[in-house]
C-alpha cells in the first residue's frame, strides 16, 4: 500500500464497526487531492497512529447517529452550500462523483467496480448512464477534474454525475 491507496477493512453504521458488505478488504485509490486533504487533516488532528478512524468521534470511536446527523446538517450541509450546490446531496453521494470521475478517465467496469467493492454487474446498473453519457467525450484525467472545481466557481458544469 502506497501514501496513493487507501485499505478498506471494515465499515461502520450507526455507531457500529462492522465487515464490510462483502466481507472483504480492497484497496482504493486515493486521488492527489483528497491525499493532501486527508494528510492537512491528519496534521491538525495530532497525527494519530495509522489504525485509528479518519474521522472519529469525540471519544475515538466511530460516531453515534445524533453525531452523524448533526455533522452533516452542521458542516456537510454548510459546504454543500459553500460550493454552490443547488440540491444537497448526500455524504454517500461522493461515492457516485468519484466512479463517474473514474468512468470520465475512460477506466473500465472492471475498475471501477474493484474500486467501489462491487460486481462489474453491478457497477454496469448503476452507472450505465454515465458510460452512455461519457461515450463521446474526451477523457479527463479525475485529479485534473477536481484541480478545475476547486478553481472555478462553476463547479456545477463539471461532468461529474450522480445518481
Amino acid at each position: 500500500m502506497s501514501e496513493r491507496t487507501l485499505l478498506v477493512e471494515r465499515a461502520t453504521s450507526l455507531g457500529e464497526v462492522k465487515a464490510t458488505k462483502t466481507h472483504s478488504s480492497r484497496t482504493v485509490r486515493l486521488l492527489a487531492p483528497l491525499a493532501a486533504d486527508l494528510r492537512e487533516w491528519r496534521m491538525r488532528s495530532g497525527r494519530p497512529a495509522d489504525s485509528a478512524l479518519i474521522f472519529p468521534g469525540h471519544d475515538g470511536n466511530p460516531w453515534s447517529q445524533p453525531a452523524w446527523q448533526s455533522w452533516r446538517r452542521r458542516a456537510f450541509h454548510r459546504a454543500a452550500q459553500a460550493a454552490g450546490l443547488e440540491a444537497i446531496p448526500r455524504p454517500y453521494d461522493l461515492r457516485h462523483s468519484f466512479a463517474s470521475l473514474l468512468l470520465h478517465e475512460g477506466r473500465n467496469v472492471v475498475y471501477v467496480a474493484r474500486q467501489l467493492g462491487h460486481g462489474a454487474q453491478l457497477t454496469l446498473s448503476t452507472y450505465g448512464h454515465v458510460i452512455d453519457d461519457l461515450e463521446d467525450r474526451p477523457q479527463r484525467d479525475a485529479e485534473d477534474v477536481i484541480s478545475a472545481a476547486r478553481t472555478t466557481s462553476a463547479a456545477h458544469e463539471l461532468p461529474i454525475a450522480a445518481s
